[in-house]
């Protein structure tokens, strides 16, 4: 493909590795959502999808903050790779997208802790004390949502300096709906509508990280269109 001065030459493989985060979004989606439908208990208002880990269906969780970890880190790496020249092209999105992969990876490897009745048989009611591997979980999960926050911010100020406002609303409005809805579950804890909407954000933002990859897979398809805008 000849593309003008400013388009680096893509590779099947950057291609691949693209299309590889393209896809992780959804398919941590569709695993939660399937789950959410045939897990006995389990309800999305009462509790966090992280706790589908546990349980004998648990692995089915796991396995999907594995797979979809992982292709979040190949989808950062097709970023960097696909990356133009230009001096203004920055660096940190493309980190920070695989920091939050890397942080869904660490979120299979420790576990919430069982709580409030779920899975079927945990006493109901709040937990007395929490698990070395259950404050992991937290940390590594806040980590892994900072990137993800701090990337949206990160790539609304570049797609705002390449002049695509659509897509600067859209990654800064993501980041701020994150946010909002972040502290929301702080603020009101124990609030089932709080809990929703913080599910449905972490949905929006993986939903976004997916498009981004998306987007620069489709730019690496179109002659001529320069790679600039990281």
């Amino acid at each position: 493909m000849t593309g003008n001065p400013t388009t680096p030459a893509v590779s099947g493989a950057t291609r691949r590795l693209l299309t590889c985060g393209a896809v992780a979004g959804p398919l941590y989606i569709i695993v939660v959502v399937l789950q959410m439908l045939t897990r006995d208990g389990f309800d999305i208002s009462r509790y966090p999808a992280s706790m589908l880990s546990n349980g004998d269906q648990g692995w089915i969780q796991i396995a999907d903050f594995t797979i979809s970890g992982l292709l979040f880190v190949a989808g950062a790496v097709g970023l960097h790779r696909a990356r133009g020249p230009a001096a203004w092209d920055g660096t940190w999105g493309p980190r920070l997208v695989g920091v939050f992969g890397a942080g869904m990876i660490a979120a299979a490897c420790f576990s919430a802790d069982p709580a409030d009745g779920f899975p079927p048989g945990t006493p109901v009611g709040p937990p007395t004390s929490m698990s070395t591997q259950a404050m992991l979980h937290l940390l590594v999960s806040a980590i892994a949502f900072l990137a993800l926050i701090a990337a949206c911010f990160a790539y609304g100020r570049r797609f705002a300096a390449a002049g695509r406002r659509g897509w600067a609303a859209l990654s800064t409005v993501t980041g701020a709906l994150f946010v909002t809805a972040w502290i929301s579950i702080f603020a009101a804890q124990g609030s089932r509508a709080a809990n929703v909407a913080f599910a449905l954000a972490i949905a929006l933002i993986m939903a976004w990280a997916s498009l981004l990859t998306a987007y620069r897979l489709a730019s690496t398809r179109r002659r001529g269109v320069a790679l600039t805008v990281v």
